[in-house]
């Protein structure tokens, strides 16, 4: 059986003896292992591949007994990430993820679909995952936030994805669900916050356009980043020739943060990530 190992706690000597030591007392092979200490704040981050016979308590139990105080373990298998996917009117984002999990290239089952139009409905109907209509219209944001959340909270997910999700989430919404939230941003952040990045890109004169995958947090558009890609652009193009070629790289990086999540490749570490990849 394959499982893995995800640690982080205080940094300090001999973290990775102990943790590889019990790891061989349980008879478990380490077949990969990543480490990488932030000096800055002393904190320590491993993830490790293991295959043997498990007995998940015991192991937890003795590496949480050796480790420093506020060390955070878990252990994973081969299961599917669960992912409720929040979306609006644009499809690429959308119908990337549902595309790569029907060519089963995700670890990923997309439990349900929920916007605030009903546009991509035939969308989701196209691959049989369940979609969920929940208008704003009429409601305050705190209002609308809570309808989508019990509806989301029925089906208990690991991940949340705004794949093009265009609505600012409250701070209730935002805590409901606390580091379980990747979006999409049609820009290369810290640049072109907010709304019409594009637009703000063609008026600058840039000759890169970009998108960045990032967890969500109270402060818009500023949580820990994931992973960022750009690709080039000219003087020739215009504002909207620019956000063509930008969905096609929103949909690689948001498939991409959705894969290192369900591969259990990544680590909060502050405002900051660590990627294993």
């Amino acid at each position: 059986m394959k499982k893995v190992l995800l640690a982080q706690c205080p940094d300090e000597e001999g973290l990775i003896a102990k943790i590889t030591g019990l790891c061989f007392e349980h008879n478990l092979n380490i077949t990969r292992n990543n480490e990488f200490v932030d000096k800055q704040h002393g904190r320590f981050f491993m993830r490790t591949e293991l295959d043997g016979n498990f007995d998940n308590l015991d192991l937890l139990a003795e590496l949480q007994a050796s480790l420093p105080s506020g060390s955070r373990l878990s252990l994973h298998g081969g299961e599917a990430t669960k992912v409720v996917l929040l979306a609006t009117k644009e499809a690429h984002c959308l119908g990337g993820v549902l595309l790569k999990c029907f060519e089963q290239a995700l670890n990923i089952e997309v439990q349900a679909v929920i916007a605030n139009y009903p546009d991509l409905a035939p969308l989701a109907a196209g691959f049989n995952v369940p979609f969920h209509c929940i208008s704003h219209e009429g409601l305050s944001r705190d209002e609308h936030d809570a309808l989508v959340g019990d509806k989301i909270a029925e089906y208990a997910p690991d991940m949340i994805g705004l794949a093009k999700y265009m609505r600012i989430l409250s701070p209730e919404f935002v805590a409901r669900f606390s580091g379980r939230i990747i979006n999409i941003h049609h820009s290369f952040l810290p640049a072109f916050i907010g709304a019409k990045p594009y637009h703000q890109a063609f008026e600058r004169g840039v000759k890169i356009i970009g998108a960045t995958a990032h967890f969500v947090t109270d402060e818009l558009d500023e949580g820990p980043i994931i992973m960022q890609q750009v690709t080039p652009v000219t003087h020739a193009d215009s504002a909207l020739s620019m956000a063509k070629k930008g969905r096609d790289v929103e949909k690689q990086v948001f498939c991409k943060a959705l894969e290192l999540a369900a591969e259990h490749k990544l680590f909060i570490n502050g405002n900051r990530t660590v990627v294993f990849d």
